[in-house]
């Protein structure tokens, strides 16, 4: 608890005075660890990953051999520190042919979004009539009232349930396929896994086609031929063999890169931190609370990696989760300084309720941010989304923090003043490019970050009591 209280202190003075170093002492478990990782510890893993891209075509994208060889390389450091280490296996839907998904209303063709790329139409496509329930949601059979599909495409908004729901709803009346009308992102509408429930082709159109579709009584036709494999991904995760497994820290970063991109910033800087941090700290450390360390089978497309973890852990191995604290990009050439918002002080997420982030997530953001003002740079926040890594986490109700350093947003100038770099270049020019290689990594950032990911990390191991601490979920 003293040592919390002297953290909340520093925390104080970092929000209010300049930012300075403060120098490290062995009483600190956070900073005694944060002191062991260094540049070039974590450069030698980053070179590793390069290596393992340059053998295989440029690329650690999952479902290719480089995804593969990055796996093999990060579980052998770990089991080679005495970790505790799972490579746990779940399916992944990856695209073979992007095709040409249309819908040809009156003789004019409109590019549509694919539902599931595991359920296409015969080549010349689905034809048919268009309507719509009596009740736009089509939830229900009720919703539909005397509106007969049978035969039809059916057209429903984004509103009310998911689009498996609205399938099965539209199939079971007699359709032959599905437009669901939506430009937005709406909360539930593509729950994880969704694709595995529908049967009968989906699309989704903006309103632009569904204005068309409203000018005309005649048959349409769908045609749906992107095509995609199902393939086994594997994640990693290696625990210590100390510590109490009831108030697990969990820290993690997404292993694989972009198609055709080494990934060496994206996510390759998260991994070397998460790696280097688990390297120092070793498989038995003198810890209070056991740490799990998840290298996720996840790249900027998607996150099925935690998304299947999570939701393959029972309620209780879910509560013995004490926090979960997420690393991605941390070395952008054009560097910002984030830390997610888990105190909801900054422009919230429309698709996030404060009141739904979990209880403890602002005294992760906290201890972030007390330590990067302590290291010479003042973070901002970065709004919650469910597109991260941590949006499995965080909707099981456990807290959630992390930094970045930024992908492909511009600069502001704002942000230039604040922490330097080009106003109006992206934190990452490179991002998710064929550049993405071993010299765009900002070594500069990364003696700042890396070490920010090993004092959260150890600070947590000691204790997750005190301001900046969560409360026990058991």
């Amino acid at each position: 608890m003293r040592r919390f209280a002297a953290l909340a202190l520093v925390l104080a003075v970092a929000a209010c005075g300049s930012p300075q170093q403060a120098p490290p002492s062995a009483a600190d478990p956070g900073r005694e660890l944060a002191g062991k990782v260094t540049v070039d510890g974590m450069r030698a893993h980053l070179n590793k990953l390069s290596d393992i891209a340059t053998a295989n075509k440029g690329s650690r994208a999952v479902g290719t051999p480089g995804y593969d060889a990055s796996v093999d390389y990060v579980a052998g450091v770990l089991r080679d520190k005495g970790f505790d280490v799972q490579t746990p296996e779940f399916d992944k839907v990856v695209q073979t042919d992007l095709g040409d998904p249309t819908l040809t209303v009156s003789g004019r063709r409109f590019p549509v979004t694919q539902a599931s790329l595991l359920v296409t139409t015969p080549a010349t496509g689905v034809k048919g009539v268009t309507l719509r329930p009596q009740k736009a949601a089509g939830c229900a059979a009720a919703d539909y009232g005397t509106v007969n599909v049978k035969g039809a495409i059916a057209i429903v908004d984004d509103t009310g349930c998911s689009v498996v729901a609205k399938h099965d709803v539209a199939v079971a009346e007699g359709a032959v396929g599905l437009l669901v009308v939506s430009d937005r992102a709406v909360p539930g509408l593509f729950p994880p896994g969704y694709y595995e429930g529908l049967k009968s082709p989906v699309a989704i159109i903006d309103k632009d086609v569904d204005a068309q579709l409203r000018r005309t009584t005649a048959p349409v036709q769908l045609t749906l031929d992107a095509k995609a494999n199902v393939i086994k991904v594997r994640n990693i995760v290696g625990q210590t063999k100390t510590g109490d497994v009831h108030h697990v820290v969990v820290a993690g970063a997404h292993l694989g890169s972009a198609q055709h991109s080494p990934g060496i910033n994206d996510d390759g800087s998260g991994v070397a931190a998460v790696l280097e941090t688990a390297a120092q700290l070793g498989g038995s450390p003198t810890v209070t609370n056991a740490v799990r360390f998840a290298f996720w089978g996840s790249d900027e497309s998607g996150v099925e990696g935690p998304t299947k973890y999570v939701a393959g852990l029972d309620k209780e191995h879910v509560a013995d989760i004490a926090m979960y604290l997420n690393f991605d990009m941390l070395a952008s050439q054009n560097a910002g300084y984030f830390t997610y918002d888990g105190d909801q002080s900054g422009q919230p997420s429309p698709a996030i309720p404060a009141a739904s982030v979990p209880p403890g997530s602002a005294g992760v953001e906290r201890t972030f941010a007390g330590y990067l003002n302590l290291a010479g740079v003042r973070p901002a926040d970065m709004p919650l989304s469910r597109a991260g890594d941590y949006g499995p986490f965080l909707a099981a109700g456990i807290p959630i923090g992390g930094i970045t350093t930024g992908a492909s947003q511009p600069k502001s100038a704002v942000q230039a003043r604040l922490w330097g770099g080009k106003e109006g270049v992206a934190f990452d020019p490179n991002y998710r490019t064929p550049r993405d290689g071993i010299d765009n990594v900002n070594s500069e950032t990364l003696g700042i970050t890396g070490p920010a990911v090993a004092f959260a990390v150890g600070t947590y191991a000691a204790s997750i009591d005190g301001p900046n601490g969560v409360k026990p979920r058991g």
